[in-house]
């Protein structure tokens, strides 16, 4: 109506890592596969960016059958790490993903340093690439099967590793399955991380009362969704008051509310995960609810909430 006040749109870009974001909203590795299976449902465009699930050197056929289970609350996973291996994404699927219109983050596995270090190299050589997202909760073949990211040691030596082997924006994915997550933290700032993303997977089981098993092939499994937000939002206020890094938040995000506590603990920007497997919209339908509570709340852009509830 004439004379009417018109509110601003709030403005949703970031900066993360070096990367520009369109919007702080992106899709959590393992959850979306190679990006490729969502574009059916909406624009893939329209996202602040995508995290490809892990690559390792040589191909994964992952764990056997049964490998997920619902809960109350999220679901448990134990893939294994399936993927198609590195050369032949860069070969079939990055081709494809590097014509759209943001930034894509490779999450990257292995089980030595040596394979870490080779494939953050590949793919650093390849076009379409905006980052690499360091996934830490490996099992070390080399160290007796211990996590690279349970030891502070083993994270800033792998980090360090991969740093010298890529050279763009790299990320580091952390476990909460730790006594100290700071501690770890602080590990890959030092091995020269230019970004932290969490949390990985809580580690949980699920037993079947009939047959009087586990119900996942191996025992146990990553539990995410809803059930470990709170599991998420204490390890990202602890780990921004730890370091000067940017975090890409993760753990049960499904509302632009459940985003905006996430970027108030100390995230940059968040990821949607397992809210993808109910509506393959869901991160858009995250997005609308940010955009929809900083209006609501008078604020002008998304970046002005980081760390807001320490004020």
């Amino acid at each position: 109506m004439p004379g009417a006040l018109t509110m601003a749109v709030p403005d949703l870009s970031v900066s993360f890592a070096g990367l520009k974001l369109k919007t702080p909203v992106l899709l959590a590795s393992g959850t979306c596969g190679y990006g490729e299976e969502l574009g059916a449902h909406f624009d893939l465009a329209r996202l602040g960016g995508i995290v490809v699930k892990s690559l390792t050197r040589e191909l994964r056929a992952g764990n056997a059958p049964q490998r997920i289970a619902e809960t109350a609350g999220g679901m448990l996973n134990a893939i294994g790490l399936q993927n198609v291996g590195v050369e032949a994404f860069m070969r079939d699927h990055l081709p494809r993903l590097a014509a759209l219109d943001l930034p894509i983050l490779c999450n990257v596995a292995g089980a030595t340093m040596e394979e870490y270090e080779t494939v953050c190299r590949m793919l650093g050589d390849a076009r379409g690439v905006a980052g690499i997202e360091l996934n830490v909760s490996c099992p070390n073949v080399s160290c007796g099967g211990m996590e690279f990211g349970v030891d502070p040691a083993l994270t800033e030596e792998v980090t360090g590793r991969a740093r010298r082997a890529y050279k763009g924006p790299l990320l580091v994915k952390l476990s909460p399955n730790v006594t100290d997550i700071a501690a770890i933290a602080k590990a890959a700032e030092r091995g020269g991380a230019d970004g932290l993303s969490l949390i990985n997977t809580v580690l949980g089981m699920a037993i079947d009362a009939e047959r009087r098993k586990p119900v996942l092939s191996n025992g146990f499994g990553g539990l995410s969704g809803p059930a470990i937000k709170p599991v998420a939002l204490r390890c990202i206020w602890q780990v921004a008051a730890a370091v000067n890094l940017p975090i890409l938040g993760m753990g049960g995000i499904r509302t632009g509310e459940d985003a905006v506590e996430f970027l108030l603990a100390g995230a940059t920007a968040v990821a949607v995960g397992t809210a993808n497997f109910l509506d393959p919209q869901a991160a858009l339908t995250v997005t609308a609810g940010l955009g929809d509570w900083l209006a609501g709340h008078g604020v002008g852009a998304v970046r002005d909430l980081v760390g807001g509830a320490r004020a």
